[in-house]
């Protein structure tokens, strides 16, 4: 992120010679671009790994890490006996 960046300003940037970048998904180039040291915040990465490690106990889901598939939670249906509602839903749309 540019130190120069200015999210309330129409253009983004605080320089007010910058020209405007229109496409923001392209690569672009500007002449003030300066890093900033403030781009990166360790401490809110951590707050947001709480945040998520909180929500997924109040939910009763594990962490999905490496891109698992979540598994299902809840009664298993009875064998051999169909969904009630899947069957109503069945007989509505039939033709």
């Amino acid at each position: 992120m540019c130190a120069r960046y200015a999210p309330r300003l129409p253009s983004g940037c605080d320089e007010q010679d910058a020209i405007e970048v229109r496409d923001k998904t392209s690569a672009n180039f500007c002449d003030y671009f300066k890093p900033s040291a403030r781009a990166f915040d360790a401490a809110q990465g951590t707050a947001d790994s709480r945040a998520r490690a909180e929500l997924d106990s109040l939910f009763g889901k594990s962490s999905n890490v490496g891109g698992a598939a979540p598994q299902k939670s809840g009664p298993a249906p009875p064998q051999g006996s169909a969904d009630p509602a899947l069957t109503k839903a069945r007989d509505l749309f039939k033709k």
